[in-house]
């Protein structure tokens, strides 16, 4: 796995784009800036083992390198389920491939590339949309959701992870100093921080626990909860 080491420059920092330089070491930057990422992928796996039907369709909007769906293919494999990653960067969708052969997964896994704002699909059993929705523009965000829903059989389930923002200044101070210590605490330097702070402003938006909760209500999910929450990241499920 390649070591993140992108921001550790003196440049001023250019705006954070999924390119190939970030699908080189996007596996190593997800496990030192995601807390609990693989814990979360496992969770997801039970909410979905306990949810599917065999033969359902499971959708990761925003699948980037795979990491999700391998995981998912191996512990769910007696479910017979299909598998479609979708994602708009071909350099993330050539490393996820190159993945899926390694574990001899590639016939069990479908890649798209296509801007997952415009995927169409219904059915479905199961949506996965983990650290995605923060990288869409807020204005589009409920009728993206809402594709989702109506792209979900009935009882079928959306799982959404993503960095959130606390409406209380204190907390809000408190659970980013958190965040910096974890960072820094896994290697990144202060210079690193910094300059993935600047390369990220205005590109990921996060909106609070709240707000998210009511986009999932707003889009149409009636049953709608928390599932996991580390300082400033949160996990939500909804079920249609």
């Amino acid at each position: 796995m390649a070591r993140d080491t992108l921001f550790d420059t003196a440049a001023p920092a250019d705006k954070f784009e999924f390119n190939e330089r970030v699908a080189d070491v996007f596996d190593d930057m997800l496990d030192r800036s995601v807390p609990f990422y693989k814990e979360v992928i496992e969770m997801s796996a039970e909410i979905l083992g306990g949810s599917l039907q065999a033969g359902d369709a499971v959708y990761d909007l925003g699948c980037s390198t795979g990491t999700t769906l391998l995981y998912l293919a191996r512990m769910l494999e007696a479910k017979n389920l299909r598998f479609i990653g979708v994602d708009n960067s071909k350099a993330m969708l050539d490393k996820a491939l190159r993945k899926a052969r390694m574990f001899s997964l590639a016939e069990r896994i479908d890649f798209n590339e296509q801007d997952i704002t415009r995927a169409q699909f219904s059915g479905a059993g199961g949506v996965i949309l983990n650290y995605t929705l923060q990288f869409i523009n807020p204005a589009v965000r409920l009728d993206f959701l809402n594709t989702i829903y109506n792209g979900l059989r009935p009882g079928g389930v959306l799982i959404l992870s993503e960095k959130v923002v606390s409406r209380d200044k204190g907390f809000k101070r408190q659970f980013s100093d958190s965040y910096h210590q974890y960072k820094k605490n896994r290697g990144y330097s202060e210079l690193e921080i910094a300059n993935k702070r600047e390369a990220l402003e205005n590109v990921l938006i996060p909106l609070s626990i709240r707000e998210n909760m009511d986009l999932l209500s707003g889009a149409g999910f009636s049953r709608v909860e928390t599932f996991f929450q580390w300082f400033n990241f949160v996990s939500f499920i909804g079920r249609r």
